[in-house]
């Protein structure tokens, strides 16, 4: 599980209508403690999915690392949940599909940052390349 703490909060700027709307859910900052560990599911089920995304940013030093991880395979699920259309479109271009399997090896240890850096060079020229075929398409079809 992932924490933070009120002052974490307060030094990431948090939004102040939310950090108090979450403080009153909780019985106030004083009640809970200013260092005290706030379990981000907490903040989701008191504020929603927005500041839960947020408060990411700001979790104990300890817990960087299990964020990171945490963010990591929840973007590759993101990418995955959409790749169905890129796939539709250019069914024999995998490059995308690699990055997102090198990002979740990556979470894991099971990939090295130059791996990773080279699947999302292959996604970046992937999208580039759709991108332009589309621009080609729409432009053959203004003419």
């Amino acid at each position: 599980m992932i924490h933070t703490t009120f002052r974490i909060l307060r030094k990431a700027d948090a939004c102040t209508p939310s950090y108090k709307r979450f403080a009153k859910a909780v019985g106030g900052v004083k009640a809970w403690g200013d260092n005290t560990p706030i379990p981000l599911s907490l903040i989701l089920q008191h504020n929603g999915l927005d500041d839960a995304l947020w408060c990411l940013r700001c979790v104990l030093p300890s817990e960087t690392a299990q964020r990171d991880r945490l963010a990591r395979l929840f973007a590759a699920d993101c990418a995955e949940y959409s790749l169905g259309i890129f796939e539709a479109q250019f069914p024999g271009d995998n490059r995308p599909r690699a990055a997102i399997e090198v990002a979740r090896l990556f979470a894991d240890g099971k990939a090295t940052p130059k791996e990773l850096d080279a699947a999302r060079a292959a996604a970046r020229d992937a999208a580039w390349d759709a991108a332009w075929d589309a621009a080609r398409a729409a432009a053959r079809a203004a003419a």
